[in-house]
């Protein structure tokens, strides 16, 4: 028994010799440099809506009402369907505005049936797919100098036809420059022009 105690102790010993030492030393912190802090001030998040900048478009002279669906390239002919009245394109109005932003705030005006849209600012697509639901979205646009043209085109129809909603147009001072709905069959576009005096 006392040749296994003295064993033990010898092997013991032995390990103990071939540890690292630097775990024996005493751990020395790197003390501070003695600057004062800099506190930054975070700015506030603005609004969720992103602003998107308008593509640079020649402008011709301002669109007159009765010119606004005229470019078949851009805009579907008018089905002449008996009863059914949502199969043309919608005219949503013209407004003039001195604000350099506007906010355009859309959602599905009926049941939530699954309505797609794509928007248009001045004949470019700046939304290529949204989906219409119960709740406002939207977004920010800059305007130009003139006319600023905003089209909503309907993907489809949902569930239930025609693709339905509500829409709400904002100076950059947050008050409301127009609120309307639409009412399109898939393909037709609703038309809203801001103009910036």
């Amino acid at each position: 028994m006392k040749r296994i105690l003295f064993f033990v102790f010898i092997i013991g010993m032995s390990i103990n010799g071939y540890a690292q030492d630097e775990f024996m030393t005493k751990f020395k912190p790197i003390p501070p440099k003695n600057k004062p802090l800099k506190i930054k001030k975070e700015a506030h998040p603005k609004p969720d809506l992103p602003i998107i900048t308008p593509p640079i478009v020649l402008k011709p002279a301002p669109i007159l009402p009765i010119d606004i669906f005229a470019d078949a390239n851009l805009y579907k002919k008018e089905e002449n369907s008996k009863g059914i009245f949502y199969r043309k394109n919608q005219n949503l109005g013209t407004f003039k505005t001195k604000s350099f932003t506007s906010k355009i705030q859309y959602r599905d005006a009926a049941f939530v049936d699954g309505d797609k849209i794509k928007v248009y600012l001045n004949n470019a697509i700046i939304q290529p797919e949204v989906s219409l639901e119960g709740e406002f979205k939207g977004f920010e646009i800059q305007l130009e100098k003139g006319s600023n043209r905003i089209d909503f085109e309907a993907l489809n129809e949902g569930f239930a036809a025609p693709n339905t909603a509500q829409f709400q147009v904002y100076d950059d001072k947050g008050n409301l420059i127009s609120a309307s709905t639409w009412n399109l069959g898939t393909g037709f576009k609703a038309s809203i022009i801001l103009i910036k005096e």
